[in-house]
């Protein structure tokens, strides 16, 4: 009925709560926020109603690197988010291949509007 957690006696009714909580904290300290999201979308979009255009993703997983890698400078020794980085940051490469492949002036404007180096 009841365990120790820490220094003190936590009915266990609440353990799951308290992970549960401990693990939206941290996951919602990385993740985009509503708002920044549409914010991203808007200024990207090449129409009304666009989420999927190379430009959108790319600016979006620009967006989640930057933070990503904000997190690494303060926690160096966490290899699994350094990991989910290098994906996000090769998945970037991926569509930023394919839209100078296909549209050399997009590409451009892209790279000149997120502050990319080529």
């Amino acid at each position: 009925m009841f365990s120790i957690k820490g220094c003190g006696i936590i009915p266990t009714k609440y353990n799951k709560v308290i992970r549960n909580l401990t693990i939206y904290f941290v996951n919602t300290a990385m993740a985009l926020k509503k708002d920044e999201k549409h914010d991203i979308i808007k200024k990207f979009a090449r129409e009304k109603g666009d989420t999927g255009s190379p430009e959108v993703q790319i600016a979006l997983l620009t967006n989640k690197i930057n933070k990503l890698a904000d997190h690494l400078k303060k926690h160096k020794k966490d290899n699994h988010s350094r990991r989910g980085l290098l994906s996000m940051v090769a998945k970037r490469r991926r569509l930023l291949n394919y839209l100078k492949k296909h549209s050399e002036e997009r590409y451009k404007d892209l790279i000149g509007n997120l502050k990319l180096e080529k």
